[in-house]
């Protein structure tokens, strides 16, 4: 009988809830399409429209502002867009700016605003430069700033961002704030109204739903991008395409469960794991935690290993039934260091950016038996590459 495998890899995927699955399953049962009128159709739309507002209630918004997309790239393409609508005019936006350690999903949707993007750096523990923030403000027409995509929580160091700053605050004042809350949600609480956000990203399958569902969350319907698809008017016009209603099923029924876990205090059992996992690390000889001196997500440790490639620890950890990420999974297979510790690299945290680190993410489930099979193959792992520091010809 082949062992168990361990996953530690949730900030690419949570596993499929048992909730999720039943509301999906449930759905599955529905022939009719949302958009139809009959008994059929009928009930199809229930599902979204209940799983709008489980989706709502995660964020502390109102159902209304929640769109549906196919997933967190698609609403990062839509909200970050040149052209937005309050109520029937037309907004244009002429800059965009965007942090040098965002996920690609921010970063490239730059390609809508050619020749002008701003890539703000970041600090040596991974947070957005304030000083740069303010440069762009006072370079910027003040009535006419650029739209500022921010991440909550860095999908490979978990590093969360302070929203409450009077930078940030000053784009949210301006109706031009993005906020990739993908990583956060399921694990900080979050509320529309305090974050002042314009538009708030979501992805299904982060929190234990479907893969190939998502959302954008809007601070104000009347306030929206221009439809990224159009011509067929779903979404009330927001994004064209019949919903997908299975998978928009299993989101809303993980969202509640995501809601359910927030308000009873379990996220706390993730940051315990975290502390522990961290205290075995601090341990060993070699291996370092990145951004150890920031705020970040409860179930994130992103460390590096002298002399050891992250890709090869990856394979390592793999061979021994680990999973676990050599940075963001929608990175994974391409050559090339990771954009956020470069940033991190060039604004001296002394991280080789070049050998990358390794991601360890867990979830609600992760038992400390795993967190400890994990830190006793790291500990194997780093004493070899410790040996090949000494003499390159050992084993």
């Amino acid at each position: 009988m082949a062992a168990r495998r361990i996953y530690l890899d949730h900030n690419a995927g949570a596993p499929l809830l048992a909730e999720a699955r039943a509301a999906m399953m449930d759905a599955l049962e529905t022939a009719g399409n949302p958009s139809s009128v009959h008994a059929e159709g009928r009930r199809a739309r229930a599902i979204v429209e209940r799983a709008r507002v489980e989706v709502a209630a995660l964020v502390g918004a109102d159902p209304e502002a929640v769109v549906f997309t196919s997933g967190a790239s698609e609403a990062a393409a839509t909200c970050l867009a040149p052209a937005w609508l309050q109520g029937e005019s037309e907004v244009t936006i002429r800059d965009l700016a965007v942090g040098r350690g965002d996920h690609a999903a921010l970063r490239e949707a730059g390609r809508l605003f050619p020749g002008r993007v701003t890539h703000l750096p970041l600090d040596a523990d991974g947070r957005l430069d304030s000083r740069a923030l303010a440069e762009l403000i006072e370079a910027s027409d003040p009535d006419d700033l650029p739209l500022l995509a921010v991440t909550l929580a860095n999908s490979e160091t978990g590093v969360v961002a302070d929203l409450s700053r009077p930078e940030v605050r000053r784009f949210a004042e301006a109706g031009r704030l993005v906020v990739d809350a993908v990583q956060g949600a399921g694990r900080l609480p979050l509320d529309m109204k305090r974050l002042g956000c314009t538009a708030l990203i979501l992805s299904g399958h982060k929190i234990g739903a479907a893969q190939g569902v998502g959302a954008y969350v809007l601070g104000d319907p009347q306030r929206r991008p221009m439809p990224l698809l159009v011509g067929g008017g779903q979404e009330k016009g927001r994004r064209s395409g019949t919903e997908a209603v299975a998978a928009i099923a299993s989101f809303g029924a993980a969202a509640t469960v995501a809601r359910a876990r927030l308000a009873s205090g379990e996220a706390e059992r993730l940051l315990l794991i975290r502390r522990h996992l961290e205290a075995r690390i601090d341990a060993m000889a070699g291996p370092r935690i990145v951004a150890r001196n920031a705020e970040r997500l409860p179930n994130t440790v992103l460390l590096s290993i002298p002399a050891l490639a992250a890709e090869t620890a990856q394979i390592a950890f793999d061979l021994q039934g680990i999973a676990v990420s050599a940075g963001s999974a929608c990175s994974s297979g391409k050559v090339g260091a990771s954009a956020v510790l470069k940033a991190m690299e060039e604004a001296g945290s002394g991280i080789d950016s070049r050998m990358g680190a390794i991601r360890v993410s867990f979830g609600y489930e992760t038992g400390l038996d795993e967190i400890d099979a994990f830190a006793d193959a790291l500990a194997g792992l780093a004493g070899r590459a410790a040996m090949r520091l000494i003499d390159p010809k050992a084993a």
